[in-house]
């Protein structure tokens, strides 16, 4: 959908004026009677709840384990986007890094879809759980922010619009007010939408920066007509973005561009495509991009990168599975191991931690309101540890939850113990 330059102009003051309205409450509401005193970690995802948007924070512990600590209020509205069967079923933001810390600058930003804006945090380093506002939250001058990415020291944050009006803006972070837009930073991508988006194909998914940063990227699941592609743009010296993207093709064979997750120093990405399996996109110039199709898989949106072991998980909703690829030098891809979770579990985001050299792994289990955790033993080696019930505590405290809106996964690790 294309709009004139004074239509967009309207557009965006009256959705500034919305966001205006968000939720004066910066509540916390805690979930245990005892919180943990000096956690090695924490695991941060959110409600994605239409009245209240909250960021559920869970200690994690020398051995990796997982306990809820508390849900700390947005002062955003979460919303699902629409299916073919409504506004059901999980993955309700059709996205990857809805959430999303920060270590090396002690930060947390979380989009708020229902009230198209960004929500930023700091962490107590030395109690990660804690966490506190910095600044109000901003417009993401557009509809239906769904992912946002750090660069790589803290000092930029960009998000994804995927409502009708759909795009990307970055701000530059400020320890007093909180997030700062970046001048000419706004880019729109005009393709055809509504707010909420009808997908999940047609689509965005993910932001995310190239690893030298000199590169944005976003991901668009493409549809029946439309194979899926990122979109590009380049970065400037002064963090301005250049004025039009291109488009970085999938392999032959790809079909859905879901998640963004880096392949260290190789200037390429593993890509969770649903279609078929997975894809690798190669934006070094070598040619080692592939798509490749993983037998008996049925929905593999989500993935992450564990540093111990150099493996990549790719998480299956509609099979509850999860699928390990170790990447050779040439970026070609074997699945060294398979790990299937209860049927209904719906696994969806996400991500690792490190604790003293171990990786474990973190996957919100949507459809049962879980989070399971792995510890990866090494390549093909991973062992399920626990899973954590978040409904259960939620619901004693009082605090609205719903597994069809859980969404998004960030780990981070504490430096202190």
């Amino acid at each position: 959908m294309r709009f004139s330059t004074n239509l967009l102009a309207l557009v965006l003051s009256a959705a500034t004026l919305v966001s205006a309205g968000v939720l004066e409450r910066r509540e916390v509401t805690m979930l245990t009677r005892a919180s943990a005193r000096h956690p090695y970690g924490a695991a941060y995802f959110i409600t994605n709840e239409p009245e209240e948007n909250m960021i559920i924070t869970a200690a994690i512990a020398q051995d990796g384990k997982l306990t809820l600590d508390r849900a700390v209020s947005t002062g955003g509205r979460g919303l699902h986007g629409v299916t073919a069967n409504g506004n059901t079923g999980t993955d309700g933001l059709f996205s990857q890094g809805a959430i999303q810390a920060s270590a090396k600058a002690n930060l947390l930003a979380t989009v708020n879809s229902g009230s198209n804006t960004v929500s930023l945090f700091s962490i107590d380093p030395r109690k990660p759980t804690n966490i506190k506002p910095l600044g109000d939250p901003v417009s993401s001058e557009g509809e239906f922010p769904s992912s946002l990415t750090f660069n790589a020291d803290g000092s930029r944050l960009c998000v994804l619009n995927g409502g009708m009006i759909n795009g990307v803006v970055c701000y530059s972070v400020d320890k007093t007010l909180g997030l700062v837009p970046v001048p000419n930073t706004l880019r729109y991508l005009g393709f055809n939408q509504t707010t909420p988006p009808f997908g999940p194909p047609g689509t965005v998914s993910q932001i995310a920066f190239s690893e030298d940063g000199h590169t944005l990227l976003a991901s668009f699941k493409g549809n029946a007509t439309v194979p899926g592609y990122l979109a590009a743009w380049d970065v400037q010296a002064d963090g301005s973005l250049a004025a039009q993207h291109r488009v970085v093709p999938l392999a032959q064979g790809g079909m859905v561009a879901f998640s963004l997750t880096p392949i260290p120093q190789q200037n390429a990405f593993f890509i969770a495509d649903p279609g078929v399996g997975y894809a690798v996109v190669d934006l070094s110039g070598k040619n080692r991009g592939s798509s490749v199709a993983l037998a008996g898989q049925m929905a593999t949106c989500w993935s992450a990168y564990s540093s111990a072991t150099k493996t990549y998980f790719g998480i299956d909703v509609g099979g509850n599975t999860i699928r390990e690829v170790q990447l050779d030098s040439n970026l070609k891809g074997t699945v060294v191991g398979t790990y299937a979770v209860p049927a209904g579990t719906s696994p969806i985001d996400s991500e690792v931690a490190s604790i003293h050299g171990k990786d474990y792994l973190y996957v919100l289990g949507a459809n049962a309101t879980v989070v399971d955790v792995f510890a990866l033993n090494g390549p093909g080696k991973a062992q399920q540890i626990a899973s954590v019930s978040v409904s259960g505590p939620a619901r004693s405290a009082g605090v609205p939850l719903h597994g069809s809106n859980l969404q998004g996964m960030a780990t981070y690790v504490s430096t202190y113990w």
